[in-house]
């Protein structure tokens, strides 16, 4: 028999959540609904729509949705950490549902009928006998939706649902094909542009400047000097480009050489001062430990390289500043925005547009204080702020380097006896949150000298950040994890797609691969052997199904296959992943597999998408991607020294879906990152008997693994 939800409100709506600042009826016969998580490309436009139209009883087609705008639009926390559906579709489901016994209950009262005897069929209220009785939109006047949510009405029961679960077409496509949905194409009127002339590096300081030549341009109309922050105001955007270029021959500037040595940068993590805790204990130190197999995975600084450089307009007028951001996180970038410029909160809305790519914290908050300072200095005239391919490149908050030391042992019946980890690298949380020192980089640049605050973790418990996926989801006896944070920051870093989780399941997954060719035992034989959940050993099982596994096999030369495993979080989505490479000069991944329980899909085609896009740039990540500098700066500006997978070198991906619609829905977008990224090296080893724990899996890394 199929479970029964029992269902909770959720306590960010309790007695917090007025029902019609999330929806409103609309006398065209369309709803509104406005959500407080954004659009960053996952969908969740139209899962939301499609919660709404379920709880409801209304057509799809009648569901449109708002984009997120501080001034009006729910308060729910950064769009971040798959959440999206289990934190703002939740909210919206309850809201929904709620709102439809408000029209049940008024309908029942006008026509003296009991509640229970009335169904809704899109939007229509009809009786026991199927006559029709009102509309929704008919009794508008007699329902107050100026209410608190209480949880008064339960969500429907998965077993009735006619919407969910069905892959409805997104609301969203036309308008991303078209360019209509992107922040970096919008335009308002009057508006100018404006471009910021970066220093040449992270803690470089202004000497000198000459701005008379720059104002003497074509188009500029301002040149903003603030300590060392420049910026320009032109009419046309490459009369804007033309005057940054142009102060960089009349500016002289202070540097230092603070960065790490990249050839070196695993010790230099090591060497630094670090915060120590404990994730988890449960060695006996008293038992001693024979046979222990030690290994050491590294992963380089990563960028985000969205496909567009970030983007922000402004617009300062009646006391009130306007801004424009695809940040995940508007309501923090809002309170920031406010202490940095000295504005009472209320004077500052952040409206959110969607930016083309990221999945993460990159320049998108950084270029609204941008164009904020600019817009408040053009009081009166909206003004547009994009940046360089090489502004994003060098300025960004990248993906922390890290280093992840394994140890650990099997006994003769193959079962792990030991298992030691360590993590050494920095915090990954950087976004605004409202803190002492602004996370907003022109701050740190501007004449008041603002310090950047070092990165922060959420805690483990929600789903961590350099310690995320840290514990190993295996039964482990005498297991200890030991996360040392480190407590600077040489190059700027903050949250990228899965945070710790990427390197922290490639380093887990690896090293489970090599415990089981010390126990003599297949990959995966050897992970069901320390799997109790039923739902991980199903989708280990459905993977290798689905790869037609062979067991025992070992690759021949060139040619290999590979396994890993991991439930993100250790609290969502459950991934099982296998990969196909072909090594020849370099690593060719072929086709990846992949098994994934989400629990309810809300759209298949959607989470299809998430799963296939996180697959892919993950593939990325694991056979190319690594940031270069020197002592002194970022050298990997374009796209040739940041190279990313090609459309070409896509894989092949085959993906089954396992659907529970009897369980809560848990996120996608980042699930399959570390499993992928493990599979990947596990399938090299396969094919030329070669572990590489370095990322990336290049050719000099492969190369310098068999020298080992």
């Amino acid at each position: 028999m199929p479970k029964h939800i029992q269902y909770a409100l959720p306590s960010a709506l309790l007695g917090k959540s007025q029902l019609g600042q999330r929806i409103r009826f609309n006398q065209d016969g369309t709803i509104t609904i406005r959500p407080g998580k954004v659009e960053i490309g996952q969908g969740i436009v139209s899962a939301i729509a499609q919660i709404a139209a379920e709880e409801l009883d209304v057509s799809y087609s009648k569901i449109q949705v708002l984009p997120v705008d501080t001034s009006v639009s729910p308060d729910e926390g950064a769009t971040s950490g798959s959440r999206s559906i289990q934190e703002g579709g939740e909210y919206m489901r309850y809201v929904c549902a709620e709102v439809r016994q408000l029209f049940l209950e008024a309908a029942a009262m006008k026509s003296n009928l009991p509640v229970d005897s009335l169904t809704v069929c899109d939007g229509q209220i009809y009786s026991k006998n199927n006559e029709l009785l009102f509309s929704y939109w008919q009794l508008l006047s007699d329902v107050n939706l100026e209410v608190m949510a209480n949880g008064r009405a339960d969500p429907k029961q998965p077993d009735t649902y006619q919407l969910i679960g069905t892959s409805a077409p997104r609301k969203d496509i036309l308008s991303k094909v078209t360019g209509a949905a992107f922040l970096q194409d919008m335009v308002l009127p009057g508006m100018l542009h404006g471009r910021i002339a970066r220093p040449p590096s992270l803690y470089a300081k202004l000497i000198s400047f000459d701005e008379a030549p720059i104002l003497a341009m074509p188009g500029v109309k301002k040149v903003l000097r603030d300590g060392s922050f420049l910026g320009v105001v032109a009419e046309r955007e490459e009369q804007a480009i033309n005057a940054m270029l142009a102060i960089g021959k009349h500016s002289t500037w202070s540097e230092t050489a603070s960065l790490p040595d990249m050839n070196s940068l695993e010790q230099f993590l090591y060497d630094q001062v670090t915060e120590d805790e404990i994730l988890q204990d449960t060695s006996a130190e008293s038992t001693a430990v024979e046979g222990q197999i030690c290994a050491t995975f590294t992963r380089p600084y990563l960028a985000h390289a969205s496909i567009g450089p970030s983007c922000s307009l402004a617009w300062k007028h009646d006391d009130v500043l306007e801004v424009w951001s695809h940040s995940q996180s508007i309501f923090a970038l809002r309170l920031e925005l406010s202490k940095v410029l000295g504005l009472d909160l209320e004077k500052v809305i952040v409206r959110h547009a969607e930016g083309a790519g990221c999945y993460g914290h990159n320049g998108a908050d950084d270029v609204a204080l941008d164009a904020s300072l600019l817009a408040i200095a053009m009081t009166g005239i909206p003004v547009r702020v994009q940046w360089m391919r090489e502004d994003e490149f060098a300025w960004e908050p990248f993906g922390p380097a890290s280093a992840v030391k394994l140890s650990g042992s099997v006994n003769q019946e193959g079962q792990i006896i030991s298992w030691h980890e360590e993590i050494w690298g920095n915090r990954h949380g950087g976004r605004p949150r409202g803190q002492e020192t602004p996370g907003l980089l022109a701050a740190w640049h501007m004449g008041n000298g603002m310090q950047a605050p070092l990165p922060v973790d959420i805690p483990l418990a929600s789903g961590g950040g350099s310690h995320r996926n840290a514990i190993p989801y295996y039964e482990l006896p005498n297991c200890k994890v030991v996360n040392h944070s480190i407590q600077s920051m040489p190059i700027r870093s903050s949250s990228l797609r899965a945070l710790g989780a990427h390197m922290n399941i490639f380093a887990i997954e690896s090293f489970m691969d090599e415990l089981a060719a010390a126990a003599n035992l297949d990959p995966i034989e050897f992970r069901l052997r320390h799997l109790k959940d039923e739902r991980a050993i199903a989708v280990l099982k459905t993977v290798s199904t689905k790869a037609q596994w062979q067991a025992g096999s070992k690759g021949d030369g060139t040619h290999g296959y590979g396994v890993a495993f991991a439930r993100y979080k250790n609290i969502g989505s459950y991934a099982a992943v296998i990969a196909e490479v072909i090594v020849e000069d370099t690593v060719k991944v072929k086709k990846i597999f992949a098994a994934i329980d989400c629990g309810l899909m809300i759209n298949p085609d959607g989470v299809l998408n998430q799963i296939e896009g996180g697959m892919i740039q993950a593939a990325s990540w694991a056979l190319k991607e690594q940031l270069q500098f020197d002592r002194t700066r970022i050298t990997s500006l374009n796209w040739e020294e940041y190279p990313i997978l090609t459309f070409k070198e896509i894989p092949q991906l085959d993906i089954e879906l396992i659907n529970r619609p009897h369980e809560p829905s848990l996120g996608v977008g980042e699930c399959v990152t570390g499993p992928v990224a493990a599979a990947i090296a596990n399938a090299v080893n396969s094919a030329m008997g070669v572990r590489v724990r370095n990322l990336p899996i290049n050719q000099a890394n492969v190369i310098a693994a068999m020298d080992l």
